[in-house]
């Protein structure tokens, strides 16, 4: 069963904040309701409390003035006397009348109306002009436990005041637990509701910078498919429109090396066949300047055999239909063997090749590995200049093969060295020699090299004072099975 939910980036992320601030919302007004009752309790209680404690304080003192007057009355037995006392009972009578929700609450009406019928019988005793003196001071000594029953309410009151502040305390109490209940619960469900939507969200957004680096190392083969939002969702297609029209691209660039290399070697191959009957002497023997001219079309001929056969590797490379041929072969006789195909060219710019290469057999692609050590010498032909020197050195180490090249020429400038593997880039050193290159070359060694899972760099050397490749081959052949082979 699949949930619904937001099909857009932004209905997405409106209801992930929503499923995020809404139970924080609640927990706020919940605690902000009991914040307010608890306030207006605690109000109520401090009203409470000055009520009692004054209602309290003012019936003690009527009560105190009411025997005061009683007392005088006794001795003086004067009209003023007996005036003040009846008014002081009804004021007494009014502030017991006055407590009485409050007396109500803590159910004491009858403490209440006890106390108001015992002061108004001592009164009408007092006041009663037939009363001896006998009974004076029996109604005087009443004053006493009426006293005691005055501070008995007090009591009452007192502690009913003090039952609610506990009350109040354990309300703020209960209030305070459920709100740390409440943080302890939304901290990891916020936390979860937000790795959820971050998840349902981050992995699109995944998915699209896969798909934009498959781009970038052209990888069009494989169709973008992005799941999620549907604004990512066509961001998705998008992307998947892009792919579709670079491989056409791709393999209409491809479509047309190819073509033009084809046609190229045409008549290349007439030109160089011209080239070889005008060497052998079958066409009639040439002198010495005519055959020095017959050399030099014989070696710019090979230059452009070299370039056309670039373009067709490129080409192949681009659209993956090579493999590997791995085979055992000797890696000197290989570099021997470039060098004399590129002898004229060396001998034309007066350049001289030192080889300082060991005698180890190499397991690799034979072909792909002579396409690497002819295109770099090739290279550092074209930039090397007249009477510089060009030093090819390879040996092994324990799990790999090193092959080196250094040239005398004017080397690779700073801002040159991060494209210089890049196809069609050519730098802008001048190159010697009668043909230019298609900056292709470098390109090529670089995907023989990877083939191979190798690297090759452009690394800073003392040593030499132009150009210095470094190659790196695994080889999974130990050193004593090399020198095994090799002796053998």
């Amino acid at each position: 069963m699949r949930f619904p939910r937001p099909r857009s980036l932004n209905g997405l992320i409106l209801v992930g904040f929503g499923l995020v601030a809404l139970p924080l919302l609640l927990a706020v007004v919940w605690a902000l309701v009991n914040l307010d009752r608890v306030a207006e309790q605690s109000e109520q209680l401090v009203s409470t409390g000055v009520a009692t404690a004054e209602n309290s304080r003012r019936i003690n003192e009527q009560l105190s003035s009411l025997e005061r007057v009683a007392r005088q009355y006794q001795i003086l037995k004067n009209p003023d006397s007996l005036q003040l006392m009846t008014l002081d009972l009804q004021t007494f009578e009014t502030l017991l009348q006055n407590m009485a929700p409050l007396l109500e609450e803590v159910d004491a009406t009858e403490l209440v109306n006890s106390l108001g019928a015992e002061a108004h019988s001592i009164i009408a005793v007092l006041s009663n002009t037939k009363a001896d003196d006998a009974a004076l001071v029996t109604a005087i000594a009443r004053f006493a436990p009426l006293r005691q029953r005055v501070t008995e309410l007090t009591d009452v009151l007192t502690t009913h005041v003090d039952t609610k502040l506990s009350t109040l305390q354990e309300t703020a109490r209960n209030a305070q637990r459920v709100s740390a209940w409440q943080v302890a619960a939304l901290v990891p469900g916020t936390l979860i509701l937000i790795l959820i939507f971050t998840l349902l969200v981050a992995r699109p957004i995944r998915q699209i910078d896969h798909a934009i680096g498959q781009l970038g190392e052209s990888g069009f083969s494989r169709p973008i498919r992005i799941k999620g939002p549907t604004d990512l969702e066509r961001l998705g297609r998008q992307l998947d429109w892009l792919r579709v029209r670079l491989l056409e691209l791709a393999q209409e660039k491809n479509k047309f090396l190819r073509h033009m290399s084809h046609e190229l070697k045409t008549p290349l191959a007439n030109i160089r066949e011209g080239t070889e009957l005008l060497l052998d002497g079958s066409v009639g023997e040439l002198q010495s300047p005519q055959r020095e001219v017959a050399d030099i079309l014989r070696m710019n001929g090979l230059k452009l055999q070299q370039l056309i056969e670039n373009l067709l590797s490129f080409s192949a490379w681009q659209t993956k239909s090579e493999v590997l041929t791995l085979s055992d072969f000797e890696l000197r006789k290989q570099v021997i063997s470039i060098a004399r195909a590129q002898r004229l060219a060396l001998k034309a710019a007066n350049i001289q090749l030192k080889l300082e290469v060991d005698d180890i057999i190499v397991n690799a692609d034979q072909d792909k590995i002579r396409t690497v050590l002819d295109n770099l010498l090739s290279n550092a032909v074209k930039f090397t200049p007249r009477g510089g020197l060009i030093t090819i050195r390879a040996h092994r180490l324990p799990d790999s093969l090193v092959v080196e090249f250094g040239d005398t020429g004017p080397g690779v400038p700073g801002e040159e060295r991060s494209r210089i593997f890049e196809a069609f880039f050519q730098g802008r050193r001048e190159q010697s020699g009668q043909v230019g290159g298609t900056g292709i070359g470098l390109s090529v060694v670089l995907e023989c090299v990877q083939a191979h899972d190798g690297s090759v760099d452009l690394v800073d050397s003392e040593e030499f004072p132009g150009a210095h490749f470094r190659i790196q081959i695994p080889q999974k052949r130990n050193v004593e099975q090399q020198k095994l082979a090799a002796n053998g």
